[in-house]
């Protein structure tokens, strides 16, 4: 991911263009990450190394996923709606 990519997923997500500490702007940045690793693997099948990664991403979303489920159901169901996130 290119930090214009990233400026453009904060922008979108965040209050201002330093806003990257809000819930739904770090699950979209790593939904983009998991989806670009997710297509690296269509090709490296043997790439275990990387893969743990992922799974450590995955994870990190579904818990911040939970957290904002906690705090503001609605946010929650947008930010799943928005992103394509089965749930």
């Amino acid at each position: 991911m290119t930090k214009e990519e990233k400026l453009e997923i904060v922008n979108h997500y965040g209050k201002s263009e330093k806003d990257s500490g809000k819930s739904e702007v770090q699950i979209a940045i790593l939904t983009k990450r998991i989806n670009e690793l997710t297509d690296h693997f269509n090709v490296h099948k043997k790439d275990h190394h990387s893969r743990r990664g992922l799974m450590m991403m995955v994870g990190k979303r579904r818990r911040l996923l939970d957290y904002l489920t906690q705090k503001d159901i609605e946010r929650y169901r947008s930010i799943i709606k928005e992103l394509n996130i089965r749930k």
